[in-house]
């Protein structure tokens, strides 16, 4: 199988129009998150293109939400990021999460059988086993103008995609791989391929102001379920997560029918 993620190896098969044409990888680097940070921070000379991508098969610095370590061997996951500018208001941040995580599941659901779908905020998930498994994530990091409006946005996905049962991290949320789905390894290459074909069409039709809240509504498996939702700083909530805003913030109903909405947060489920 060709799981080459060079540039020429990944370029020909693209079906974008900009998203991914500016394509960089690197064998080992500290965080593509860090370094696509550092390439737009260093000022008018150079800038990337809105729509660059860096991938690794290796990072030495890899991390998710919070400052999380996010590790795999070389070779097993699929890590990249990409830079977008969109120049939407700043409330529409989280939209980018919503088209992101909707476009890894859509490229996925050609690769396996089994029911995939998002644990709120950007958690990607599969049901293997009996239950929810974790098998990638985004994070997500904007940057606002004096204007109010986004300037760029540097969007990193990692996903478990050909981890062995022994490889696969230990931690208190269930986590899988998609190839332990499939039942046999998948193509790296594929994949990112056929997610930035999906994420730019997501991302032109929000940008013309088409909202993706109730497709990615409709992909999470949060809703309807008992959930326990950790926020710095406070204590533990417990309720049921009912729906999601037009912001993609999460809808918690407690006991004594208050609703709460949690704008940031780790959610469990607890059903």
């Amino acid at each position: 199988m060709d799981d080459e993620l060079t540039k020429t190896a990944v370029l020909p098969h693209l079906s974008t129009r900009w998203l991914g044409q500016n394509y960089h990888f690197y064998d080992t680097i500290t965080s593509t998150n860090d370094i696509l940070k550092e390439w737009v921070n260093q000022g008018d000379a150079g800038q990337p293109p809105a729509g660059t991508v860096l991938a690794a098969d290796y990072q030495s610095a890899g991390r998710g939400r919070m400052s999380r370590r996010w590790e795999a061997e070389p070779g097993t996951s699929l890590m990249f990021s990409l830079l977008l500018r969109p120049n939407w208001p700043a409330q529409q941040l989280p939209w980018l999460t919503m088209i992101a995580s909707l476009a890894v599941v859509e490229a996925a659901e050609h690769l396996v059988s089994v029911p995939l779908g998002v644990k709120w905020p950007n958690d990607v998930m599969l049901s293997l086993d009996g239950g929810w498994r974790k098998w990638g994530g985004l994070l997500l990091e904007g940057s606002v103008g004096e204007d109010g409006r986004l300037q760029t946005a540097i969007l990193g996905i990692g996903l478990n995609v050909n981890m062995t049962a022994v490889q696969l991290p230990e931690g208190l949320t269930p986590v899988s791989s998609l190839s332990l789905a499939a039942g046999h390894r998948l193509s790296r290459r594929r994949l990112l391929v056929d997610i930035l074909a999906s994420l730019e069409r997501h991302y032109e039709a929000a940008a013309a102001g088409d909202s993706p809240q109730t497709r990615w509504r409709e992909r999470l498996i949060t809703l309807g379920q008992a959930v326990t939702v950790h926020q710095a700083g406070q204590a533990a909530l417990q309720g049921q997560a009912v729906d999601v805003d037009a912001w993609g913030q999460l809808l918690v109903q407690t006991r004594d029918g208050r609703m709460h909405t949690i704008a940031a947060g780790d959610v469990s489920l607890r059903g």
